[in-house]
C-alpha cells in the first residue's frame, strides 16, 4: 500500500532543493521590510492576491500557515505582526521559513506533520489559518476541514485556496508532451486509481507528487460540515504556459471561512 504522506514529503523535500519551482523560493528581505511597514500581500492561488480584509486585524494574532511551508507566507505575515506557527509535511520547505526568520530576525515556530492530522494542536489555538493550495498532494481533506474547526477561536477565519476539480477531467502529462485537449478522467481524481499503473509506477520513481482533485462537496461541503460558514470567494487564471485550459476557465479558487460564535446557526 502506498504511502503517500512520505511520499509526497520526499517529493517536496527534492523539489524544495532543486529550488526550481516559484513555490519553493523564499521571499527577499525586502519583501519582509515592507511587510513591516504595512505594505505586503500573499497568494493561496497562483496568480491573485488575497484581499487585505479576509485577515481583519493581524496584530498579535495567533496564525497557522498550514501545508504552506517554502519561505513565503509564513515570513510575511509573521513581519505583519502576526504571531505564526508554520506546519508543513516537508523538512527542506521548513527550513526555508525558518532561514528567513533568522535572516530577517522573525520568530516563527515551525512544526513538521500531515495536513489531515493537527492533533499536535489543542482546540481554538488560533484566530487565523492561511492554506494555500496544498490539499491537492491530500488523499482526504474532510479531516483537515474538521480539525481546522476545531482549532480556531469562534470568529476565527480560515483562508484556503484549491484547484478547481474540473481541472482534473484531463490528462495533463498527456497534453504536456502534445496530446489533444480532451476529457479523460471520471471525478472525483485520484494518481493512485486513474494513471496506468506502469505509469504511475515510473512516475512515482521519478520523485512526482501524487496528487488528489477533491469535489466541491469535499472542498466547500467539507469546510460547512466541519460548522465553518462561507463568508468570502473568488476564482483565479493560472498562465497560458502553465495549461492551456487558462484560455477557458478558472483553474483555482479560494474561500474565507469563519467559525461563529457557539449559538450559530440561529433558530429556522
Amino acid at each position: 500500500m502506498t504511502d503517500v504522506n512520505r511520499h509526497n514529503q520526499l517529493s517536496w523535500d527534492q523539489q524544495s532543493a532543486a529550488g526550481q519551482s516559484p513555490w519553493v523560493q523564499p521571499v527577499t528581505t525586502d519583501a519582509v521590510n515592507a511587510a513591516r511597514a504595512g505594505d505586503w500581500q500573499i497568494i493561496l492561488t497562483p496568480t491573485k492576491s488575497v484581499p487585505k480584509s479576509w485577515f481583519g486585524d493581524l496584530k498579535d494574532k495567533d496564525l497557522l500557515c498550514l501545508a504552506s511551508g517554502g519561505g513565503q507566507q509564513a515570513p510575511i505575515l509573521a513581519a505583519a505582526g502576526a504571531v505564526v506557527t508554520s506546519f508543513d509535511q516537508s523538512p527542506e520547505q521548513l527550513r526555508k521559513d525558518t532561514d528567513v526568520a533568522a535572516r530577517d530576525n522573525l520568530s516563527i515556530q515551525c512544526l513538521q506533520g500531515d495536513m489531515a492530522d493537527l492533533s499536535v494542536f489543542n482546540d481554538a489555538s488560533f484566530d487565523v489559518i492561511v492554506h494555500p493550495v496544498s490539499n491537492i498532494f491530500a488523499a482526504d481533506i474532510l479531516p483537515v476541514w474538521q480539525h481546522c474547526a476545531r482549532l480556531l477561536r469562534p470568529g476565527g477565519r480560515l483562508l484556503s485556496g484549491f484547484m478547481n476539480p474540473d481541472f482534473f477531467l484531463f490528462d495533463h502529462w498527456d497534453i504536456d508532451e502534445g496530446g489533444p485537449l480532451e476529457v479523460k478522467f471520471k471525478l472525483p481524481y485520484a494518481d493512485l486509481t486513474h494513471v496506468d499503473p506502469e505509469v504511475l509506477k515510473q512516475r512515482m520513481a521519478e520523485q512526482q507528487a501524487l496528487e488528489f482533485g477533491h469535489s466541491f462537496d469535499a472542498q466547500i461541503g467539507g469546510q460547512l460540515a466541519a460548522g465553518l460558514v462561507i463568508a468570502g470567494f473568488y476564482e483565479d487564471q493560472w498562465s497560458d504556459e502553465d495549461t492551456p485550459l487558462n484560455s477557458y476557465m478558472s483553474t483555482s479558487m479560494a474561500t474565507l471561512a469563519i467559525k461563529p460564535a457557539a449559538d450559530w446557526p440561529p433558530s429556522l
